[in-house]
This record gives structure tokens, sequence and C-alpha cells, in this order.
């Protein structure tokens, strides 16, 4: 992947890039909700106990998070194609090496290992997408890939489940290794260079330092950044605990793939509604307007949670409304996020992911090891990460929301519409 496709292929459509990026983010959407039906036989396998099997999915994200810090300056000095196929590439091996591994520490370094190596697939397609689009647009794009990205969480528990059932778990993890070939076949053909010449940087340590720092430390995006990375930290919360919950709490642990799908629903519905009606409302208005609904379900979460016998009914309706809420949230806080750096939208991917998988790895892993048998930790993890991040978006904003800005035309070159 270190040449553009062949100038006689048909260019990458719209439809095409929204797929392929989905394709390229979701390897690590599998990586994940694909193991949580076979945590508890990982545990039992190999001693893993109590809470400890949740780690599997926790070594995972916080490779991920650590591992975001890199690639994006690689991406902007010599291209997204080299990064992602060092990202495929490693992630294809490690899968294989974990169907392997007999040892439940050595599991963990190697899943650690592959979030590391492989957190290109998370940070390169939002800079793909921020090369080509901005603003509102981006945000509508973002909303689609995230749409079609969002169909492996429904469908990996359930096809992992499948896999274990016939093969065992660690037939899963060549699943992983199977579909990284061909996603990685389907780019090295179809996927062209975006990175203008004039926008490459240096690979110098002041470069990068001075570029990540404009990322972070600029207070229009800011709130957006750790706004994300609270909310989804709630998030991984509930991905590491899911399949106790479902299991143990519930005692539903054979309809574990159909529950979880169904919890996931609401977030696929809710990005293909932004989808049609960002552009139209502004990123700011719609994102703020999910975040006190996030916050208000997080109230009914408390309450139903509190209960000496919580149904399952209103755990799932609860689950669905909150992760719809997120998918308001998610592609809009991103898009905000990344508008103001064109030029250096690999670094800036890169930093901003990196505090984002960092910041809810570590959240997602205190949410989980506090499960205690009931939904309640979770329930006040949820709504507490969503008042702190309406206290962050209200300093990147100024203390005033549902304002939609224009970007300078200087930000988004070529595009008409760039409001947010």
């Amino acid at each position: 992947m270190t040449s553009p496709a062949k100038a006689d292929k048909a260019p990458l459509g719209e439809r095409e890039m929204i797929v392929l990026m989905a394709m390229l983010m979701s390897l690590q959407a599998f990586g994940i909700d694909a193991m949580l039906p076979a945590l508890g036989e990982i545990a039992t396998e190999m001693s893993a106990g109590g809470n400890d099997r949740q780690l599997v999915i926790g070594a995972y994200f916080l490779g991920s998070g650590i591992g975001a810090f890199f690639p994006g300056a690689f991406a902007d000095r010599f291209g997204r194609r080299p990064v992602l196929a060092v990202g495929l590439a490693a992630y294809v091996f490690l899968s294989l090496a974990c169907a392997m591994v007999t040892n439940y520490d050595l599991l963990l370094a190697l899943r650690l290992t592959q979030g590391l190596a492989c957190a290109g697939l998370s940070v390169v397609p939002a800079a793909i997408v921020r090369d080509k689009v901005g603003g509102d647009r981006m945000a509508r794009l973002m909303s689609l890939i995230m749409m079609t990205f969002l169909m492996v969480p429904i469908l990996a528990p359930a096809i992992g489940h499948v896999i274990m059932k016939l093969a065992g778990w660690r037939a899963i993890f060549g699943g992983m290794a199977v579909i990284g070939v061909l996603v990685g076949t389907w780019a090295w053909i179809r996927l062209p260079e975006t990175l203008q010449e004039e926008n490459r940087q240096d690979i110098k340590v002041s470069t990068i330092l001075r570029n990540m720092g404009s990322a972070l430390f600029n207070r229009g995006s800011i709130g957006y950044v750790v706004g994300s990375a609270l909310v989804f930290g709630s998030l991984f919360g509930f991905l590491n605990s899911s399949q106790q919950l479902i299991s143990e709490t519930f005692g539903m642990g054979d309809y574990f793939p159909l529950i979880f799908g169904s919890a996931v629903v609401g977030m696929v519905a809710a990005n293909f509604t932004n989808s049609r009606i960002v552009e139209k409302f502004g990123a700011r208005r719609v994102s703020h307007a999910a975040l006190l609904g996030l916050i208000l379900i997080g109230i009914t979460q408390y309450w139903s949670a509190s209960q000496p016998d919580q149904p399952l009914y209103q755990f799932i309706i609860l689950m669905s409304l909150s992760m719809a809420m997120l998918g308001f949230i998610g592609a809009n806080f991103g898009s905000i996020a990344m508008q103001p750096f064109v030029h250096i939208a690999g670094a800036a991917s890169s930093a901003q992911t990196a505090l984002r998988m960092s910041t809810g790895a570590i959240l997602g892993a205190a949410i989980g090891n506090m499960y205690d048998g009931t939904s309640r930790p979770l329930a006040i993890s949820m709504l507490s990460c969503a008042l702190f991040a309406l206290a962050i978006v209200l300093f990147s904003e100024r203390g005033k929301l549902f304002r939609r800005r224009v970007t300078s035309a200087d930000n988004d070159p070529g595009l008409k519409n760039t409001s947010a």
C-alpha cells in the first residue's frame, strides 16, 4: 500500500469510501465485540477470576489509546496508505498469535500490543475524511461511516458466539485475521493517497509536539475531545461489563448476542438520522441536544437500576436510548474537534483519538471493575460522565450552547458549506 491506487481504476466514490472507512475502523470493533461471548470460557480455561476477564477487552482499549499518539505524525509525513498497511499487517499477525497463546498474562500482553500496533486503523480514516471534506459535511459523512461501522458491534457478538460454539474461542482470533486480510486487500486495490503534498509534515519531535499541542490545546476543540472521551468511557464500561451484566445479573447468557445487539440498534438509528439532519441544523446544535438528552436518560437509568429487582426490558430500553444519544454525539463531537486542523489532520486525529481512547479505556476499566452484580455502578458512571462532559463543552463554547458557527474558508478550501 505504498503507492496510490492505479490511475486506470474508477475513482473511489463517496459510497465506497464510506463503507471502506467503516470496514477499516470496524476491525477494531470486531476485535473487541466478537470476544465478548467468549470471556467466560477464556476465564475458565485460563483461570482468570472475578472481573479479571474484562482485561481481555480493557488491554486492547488501553493499547489503542496509547498507540493512537503515533500513527498520525507518520500519516502526515509518509501518507495515509503506508500507515494503514502497517496497522493491517499487525492486526492479522497478532490475531493469529492470540489464537495460539496458552497463558492468560501473555494473552493480555498480546492484546495490549495489538491495540498499540493497530491504532492507525482508528486514527487514519478520520484523517482521510478530513482530507476531503470539513464542517457539517464531515459530520454527515462520519455519521454514515459510523452507521455502517456499527453494524459490526450488532453482529460481532453473534458471529463470535457461533464461531466459539463450532470451533472454540481461539477460532475467533482466526476469524479476525481472515477479515483483516479481506479488508486490507480491498484498501490496497481501491484506496488512493489523500494526503496533499503541501500538507506533508516533517518527522521532527518539535513539529510533532507542536502539531499535537495545537490539536489538544485549542479551546474550541478540547471540550469536544474530552467530552467524547468521558461519554465513550462510560460506553467502554458497558462493553467491559456487558457479558457479566447480561449473563449474571439478568441470567440471559444464552441470549447475549441478541440483547447486546438490541442495545446498539439505537446508535445505528441515531447516526442515520444525524446524517440526514446535521447539515440543516449544525453539528453543535444536534450534539448539544443529545448531550442534554443523555443526562436525562442517565437520571432515569439510575432510578431504574436502584430498584430491588430491575426488569431486563427497562435496562435494554434505557441502554438503547443512551446509545442513541451517543450516536448523535460521537460523529459530531469528532468533526467539531477536527475542524480547525485541515493542514495537520493526521497529527490532530492521532492526538485527539489517543486522548479519547486512553481516557475512555481507563474509565471503562474502572467502571467495569465496579461491577457488583447490579447495573447501578454503570448507571451512576454514565450519568456522572455526561455531566462532566457538559461542563467541559460549556468551557469550549464559553458558556453558550446551540450556537452554529461558520469556519474560515482557509480551513476548508473548495467547500461551500462549512458550518458546524
